[in-house]
């Protein structure tokens, strides 16, 4: 919407001739104002056009120019207002050209007050000079004592605009050739580019399939061989289960006090057989238990455990291992109800070594067994207050036969921590590591409440 004005220049069309003075004298306003060399010829030419329509429907048209504020943008336009001699056949204009439209920023029908005006309007530019009420009145002077060109001077100038113009087009088309010619090159240089990445790939693509088949026999052979590994342990383990019981049991019947007596030497080296003996069973148990766990044969026995008997086991079993004075077990009762979905054997079993491990390479302080729900989960996290274990071997505790060097070095496997891992991914959880040298350690075994 724009607000009212007064007009810069008002005439009548009517005749032929004065077509080309309408045409004229629209570029002479829109120059004076300010717009552009382009736009002063759109709107001469939108205007002419307008005009001679307007002149064979009704027999012509007032014209009148004015400047306007737009009460939306605040923008300056230059608004010419045709309004017919006659009735529009159909009460409304449309014109001839389709490109009228498009020469200028709005054209519109504009009835009120029983008149009829065809309008448009162009945006003054932002660059020119600002038209101020004093402004417009000079340009309003000056443009009444201008005198209007002849017809010849209109055709020529149009002429001349034609000329800059083809001039303009013929620049541009040699521009656009050019760019199509690089256009072209561009493009030869982009497939043949695709070709050698196309090829490249293709090669790559080869190479990939020949690693993954590579791969593929790799594992296969890798399958194999821990197969052969757990099958060697199985039956190395179960070979020598027998004879080391067997040793067992005599230096056991040696040590007897309803034997034959021995000397204090033969006592003590019968007490060395007989602890070297029980190591070695250990060991072998150790690996026929990880040979299983490896082979996927320990199937778990899913029933509802409480945690409650299972903690009173352990403290009960575990105390007499707690040999030394400056370390106490302590098993937290856990919080009821303490149930989940497990195998209440496995699990004991994995509790069992997290305890025994830390008793044993705690000097003073305590070894601690707790419980904790969260949410669907259980957190059960066995801490001590022992030497602690360095960052980078958090991981390389749970690798088979890895002991963690240092004085605090006991005896064992290795294998103990590596097994509990497994059996506790076997029940569906996880096992984690905290540690600091000098701070203890803290084994969290995390736990699903439903089960795997």
């Amino acid at each position: 919407m724009t607000t009212s004005a007064m007009p810069l220049l008002a005439m009548a069309l009517r005749v032929e001739h004065d077509i080309f003075v309408v045409r004229q004298r629209g570029r002479e306003v829109a120059a004076a104002v300010g717009l552009e060399h382009q736009d002063q010829v759109r709107i001469a030419t939108a205007l002419s056009e307008v005009a001679r329509d307007l002149l064979r429907a009704v027999g012509g048209a007032d014209v009148t120019f004015a400047v306007t504020a737009d009460a939306d943008d605040g923008r300056q336009h230059l608004r010419i207002d045709l309004a017919p001699v006659g009735p529009l056949p159909g009460g409304r204009y449309e014109p001839q050209s389709g490109a009228v439209a498009r020469l200028v920023d709005r054209l519109d029908m504009v009835v009120g007050k029983g008149d009829t005006v065809v309008r448009m309007s162009r945006r003054v530019p932002v660059t020119a000079q600002a038209l101020t009420p004093e402004r417009l009145a000079e340009l309003r002077a000056a443009l009444g004592e201008s005198a209007p060109g002849s017809a010849l001077d209109e055709l020529t100038a149009q002429n001349q605009q034609l000329i800059a113009a083809l001039d303009e087009v013929r620049s541009q088309r040699d521009e656009l050739a050019v760019l199509n010619e690089e256009l072209a090159e561009t493009n030869r240089g982009v497939m043949a580019l695709y070709n050698q990445l196309t090829e490249e790939l293709e090669e790559t693509n080869r190479g990939v399939v020949a690693l993954y088949g590579e791969l593929d026999e790799k594992s296969a052979q890798l399958r194999a061989a821990s197969e052969s590994k757990s099958r060697f342990l199985a039956n190395v383990s179960h070979e020598l289960r027998a004879p080391v019981t067997a040793i067992i049991g005599l230096g056991r019947l040696l040590a007897d006090s309803s034997s034959d007596p021995l000397t204090a030497e033969q006592a003590r080296q019968v007490g060395l057989i007989r602890s070297s003996a029980a190591d070695l069973l250990a060991l072998v148990n150790e690996l026929l238990d990880l040979a299983k766990a490896e082979s996927g044969r320990i199937e778990p026995d899913w029933t509802e455990v409480d945690l409650r008997p299972v903690f009173g086991q352990l403290r009960g079993t575990l105390r007499a291992l707690a040999t030394r004075p400056e370390v106490e077990l302590v098993v937290e009762e856990p919080p009821a109800p303490a149930v989940l979905r497990t195998d209440e054997v496995l699990l004991a079993q994995v509790l069992r070594n997290l305890l025994h491990n830390g008793l044993k390479f705690t000097e003073r302080g305590e070894v601690r067994l707790r419980a904790e729900r969260r949410g669907d989960r259980w957190q059960l996290t066995v801490s001590d207050t022992g030497p602690g274990i360095p960052a980078e071997l958090h991981e390389r505790i749970f690798e088979e036969f890895y002991q963690v060097p240092g004085k605090t070095r006991v005896g064992g496997t290795g294998l103990g921590l590596p097994y509990a891992r497994r059996l506790v991914t076997l029940l569906g959880g996880s096992l984690d590591l905290a540690s600091e040298p000098g701070r203890g350690s803290t084994f969290t075994v995390s736990l699903p409440v439903d089960g795997a």
